[in-house]
């Protein structure tokens, strides 16, 4: 788990999101705005890199 098991405000969930990938590295070198899903993005993701704001959307439709 990523944001934990405790229901979290959107705004956390997106912040512990982006803790992940930094800790991780899995922003792309060479171009920043594109996120490289790990074994525990991928299932939110759906494939193997996206861009931010793509995320963001993605993340939204996984909460409630």
């Amino acid at each position: 788990m990523i944001a934990g098991a405790a229901p979290l405000p959107r705004t956390e969930v997106i912040k512990k999101v982006w803790e992940h990938i930094k800790k991780r590295g899995l922003q792309d070198a060479a171009n920043k705005r594109m996120i490289n899903a790990d074994a525990k993005l991928k299932p939110i993701f759906g494939k193997p890199q996206v861009s931010m704001f793509e995320m963001t959307k993605l993340l939204n439709a996984h909460l409630k």
